[in-house]
């Protein structure tokens, strides 16, 4: 017969942590977003922009009316995330998207384009995929690295398959049936999951983070855990409260956003004229295609070994190897035209951005915690959005002046470097018991 000890034991080991649920959905949402996405967006930018007459600078406005209008949405999402969770917010989100899909299939001029990516489409995806890491973080301390790093490689997936999906639909139907097809598929992907599966916290459920069982209240099972890291223990620390005006006083917050910000520039500008540098350069559209593949299927394939590296380093030594991976790869892509180092760079340039998607999201969660990080994320991103704003038209002009990207994508090298710099820079912020932020 077994004994009191045993049954109890029983009872709360779990065989399978509902957390995982919660980054399955995000891999289906990461999926479903990445249709708005500007490296999407740039497989649309020649032919769209020559069907509905504009030029590209005009056209890299569509970006810059998104992301602006994301930052005004992502500060009112974050609180509510705190308090509610995400399920009505991601399914709603994914509903809204995809009506906005499929009114792209039916416009006939350039304003008609850019009202419907700046309102319906920006409104749908930011509610659907801007905060999901915030939900997943809150499931996740010692294996949070991990956990975003599985729900990115949707986003992976996604990208590496899209060049070729998108080409080939061009041909079959054309650019705005595919919107069309991209809106029933983020209804499918996203909806029937999100409003199943997801959950606002593990205490919901009598669980900690990672799957412990619930001790006794003065008891944090993760406390004697040998196995956490130093990051890990902080990040058990940093699970404090935070008011939107507490954040705003510290250094941290802003040294993150800049050190971020600064780098955004250059991906969002990259993401939508990359299509065209490579076509540009005298490639056919299936080589740039294939380019763009790679350089997903190697940030794809690299988030996982970014998930368990900022489990293991310091996570400011992890961004310092992303940026510098980055810098190198598009030293390489922009300074020869030999189409066997445009692949080589491009697929370095990847393997480092797989890092910038993991290793923000987690140095974001392990310095202000969980309980608070929808709030510290909606309004960081606010902030941060302005930088990447910029991004898409700032390439866009300079092309339309110069006739060539090297120049902005030269700028782009000198931000990553920066900001290999800047990241060493930033300290975990601490919250005195009176409150006061530091």
């Amino acid at each position: 017969m077994k004994s009191p000890g045993a049954y109890l034991r029983t009872d709360i080991r779990r065989p399978f942590f509902y957390g995982w649920y919660i980054v399955g959905v995000g891999v289906l949402s990461n999926i479903a977003s990445v249709f708005s996405f500007s490296s999407t967006l740039s497989i649309f930018l020649k032919p769209v922009s020559e069907d509905l007459g504009v030029s590209r600078g005009a056209f890299s406005l569509v970006r810059t009316g998104e992301i602006l209008v994301n930052a005004l949405i992502v500060p009112f999402i974050g609180p509510v995330i705190d308090r509610h969770g995400g399920r009505w917010l991601i399914a709603t989100g994914a509903v809204i998207a995809s009506m906005g899909y499929l009114l792209l299939s039916q416009v006939q001029e350039f304003w008609q384009f850019f009202l419907g990516r700046c309102s319906v489409v920006v409104v749908g995806d930011t509610l659907m995929n801007s905060l999901v890491t915030v939900i997943i973080s809150r499931w996740f301390v010692r294996k949070r690295g991990r956990a975003i790093a599985i729900a990115s490689l949707g986003t992976g997936i996604a990208k590496v398959s899209m060049p070729l999906l998108a080409t080939s639909l061009f041909v079959w139907i054309g650019w705005r049936h595919t919107w069309a097809v991209f809106g029933i598929l983020t209804l499918a992907l996203v909806v029937g999951p999100a409003i199943i599966f997801l959950r606002r916290s593990p205490e919901d459920l009598a669980l900690h983070p990672d799957g412990e069982p619930v001790a006794h209240p003065k008891e944090n099972p993760l406390n004697g855990d040998r196995k956490l890291s130093t990051m890990q223990r902080q990040a058990l620390a940093a699970d404090v409260v935070w008011s939107r005006r507490e954040v705003v006083r510290t250094q941290a917050f802003w040294l993150l956003i800049f050190t971020f910000g600064i780098v955004s520039i250059g991906i969002a500008g990259l993401n939508l004229h990359m299509f065209a540098f490579v076509t540009d350069l005298g490639h056919s559209p299936l080589t740039a295609a294939g380019l763009t593949s790679t350089l997903a299927l190697t940030q794809f394939g690299s988030t996982l070994f970014w998930g368990f590296l900022a489990e293991r380093i310091d996570i400011r030594k992890a961004a310092v190897l992303q940026f510098l991976l980055q810098a190198v790869g598009l030293t390489l892509a922009i300074a020869f035209n030999q189409i066997h180092l445009l692949y080589t760079g491009f697929a370095i340039y990847g393997f480092g951005l797989g890092g910038g998607f993991v290793l923000r999201e987690v140095i974001w969660a392990n310095y202000y915690g969980r309980l608070s990080l929808g709030t510290v994320r909606g309004t960081g991103m606010l902030f941060s959005n302005a930088f990447a704003a910029s991004g898409a038209p700032f390439f866009g002009f300079l092309f339309d002046a110069m006739g060539s990207y090297f120049i902005s994508f030269t700028i782009f090298v000198i931000a990553l470097l920066t900001s290999a710099i800047l990241i060493m820079f930033v300290r975990p912020p601490k919250k005195a018991p009176s409150g006061t932020p530091s």
